[in-house]
């Protein structure tokens, strides 16, 4: 994945400035950035987005008459960032230091940045108990003298992590997947052997694109689907801020409920399925000893799809804000296809792509992509309501 240089993004950032469509959006596309160079993975990467957007809500909506908007959203960026990214000090203190700038020094200026610093203090007061790094306890299956791969699982004590809005991380934990011995387990394995392998003639040119292009899973690949909504016209600040601030928590509930299940059910994934089809207990399913998938098989379990959960949980969002009737064409970039956009003109047919990308990527059952939706459904509902609540 390429990144814009330090130096270039300031310059970037300073020739979008007077066109831009407000500071919200502008300050959201700077953090991913910072997120993305930070080189982190996708959980972690979803709770500090979520961290920063709800520390640019409480700056808007507690922003004192009279004071810089601009400063206030600015600074609240920056202290979250530069407390959860320090090494990235250096790129986070330059696009803050273009936002002040372009302000006029004086009491309006001053006033924004005090807001937001304390806006960023209140969101990691009130998530002092939320504590991402406490010690591990996943253990590798193995038997006593017997090798297994020694890559580390993947957020094993994510579920243990304080939900935003869920009442526990279970709180939507969907059914086991299929048993093995059923119709259902071989109609699924052979469907991800056949179209989901590394060189699969069934998969056509577009699947391989679609499997590519959400290959990719930082949370800016979902940001700018939301983007599609806050450039609309007739939007506020206000309700761009709401916007990004509730589906970011909602993508980081949905991936506290996947690795909940995730791990509950530590279900195989289809590499390992389909290099063992003869053991599985089922005819229907054969084995395929140097069966790969398309891309890396992520290193956490396969059930349910965290890429599922969290489409389905931004849809039901974006839905909440905008209503049907009123959905404007959706579309994001990937780097991970290059920087290729995709576009959807409604939201059954986002959630829909992204769920067959996991199985044209390799990497899911079908089922897992329904588990993932079960759950973000659930996120979704809750994350709609709160929308709901607010003016």
């Amino acid at each position: 994945m390429k990144h814009i240089p330090s130096a270039l993004a300031v310059v970037a950032f300073a020739a979008a400035a007077g066109a831009r469509a407000d500071v919200i959006t502008d300050m959201n596309i700077e953090s991913h950035k910072v997120i993305a160079e930070a080189k982190i993975g996708t959980p972690p990467a979803v709770r500090i987005s979520a961290l920063v957007q709800t520390a640019v809500l409480a700056a808007v909506e507690s922003l004192p008459g009279g004071a810089s908007l601009d400063a206030a959203v600015a600074t609240a960026n920056r202290a979250v960032l530069s407390k959860l990214l320090p090494a990235q000090q250096a790129m986070i203190d330059i696009t803050h230091q273009t936002v002040l700038r372009s302000i006029t020094e004086g009491p309006a200026k001053a006033a924004g940045v005090a807001a937001g610093e304390k806006a960023a203090a209140d969101v990691f007061a009130r998530r002092a108990d939320d504590n991402p790094a406490q010690p591990e306890s996943y253990r590798p299956h193995t038997t006593a003298g017997a090798y297994v791969p020694t890559a580390g699982a993947a957020a094993p004590q994510w579920p243990q992590r304080k939900p935003w809005m869920m009442a526990n991380a279970a709180q939507f934990r969907p059914a086991p997947p299929p048993a093995l011995t059923s119709e259902a387990w071989a109609r699924e394995f052979n469907e991800v052997r056949i179209v989901g392998g590394k060189a699969s003639p069934q998969r056509n040119a577009e699947q391989t694109e679609i499997g590519r292009f959400w290959e990719y899973s930082l949370p800016a690949v979902y940001h700018g689907v939301l983007r599609s909504v806050a450039l609309q016209p007739g939007r506020d600040v206000l309700r761009n801020a709401r916007l990004y601030a509730i589906a970011s928590q909602a993508m980081d509930d949905a991936l506290i409920g996947v690795f909940d299940a995730k791990y509950h059910y530590n279900f195989w994934r289809p590499i390992t399925a389909i290099r063992n089809g003869d053991i599985d207990g089922n005819d229907a399913t054969p084995r395929e000893a140097s069966w790969s998938p398309l891309f890396e098989t992520p290193m956490h379990p396969e059930y349910p799809s965290a890429h599922s959960g969290v489409a389905v949980a931004v849809a039901a969002v974006i839905e909440a804000d905008v209503g049907r009737g009123a959905m404007p064409t959706l579309s994001t970039s990937s780097p991970t296809a290059k920087g290729a956009t995709r576009q959807w003109t409604n939201l059954d047919a986002f959630v829909s792509e992204v769920a067959e990308a996991r199985i044209y990527g390799g990497i899911h059952f079908r089922s897992a992509t329904n588990a993932g939706a079960v759950i973000g459904r659930g996120v979704g509902a809750l994350a709609a309501q709160r929308l709901a609540s607010t003016p």
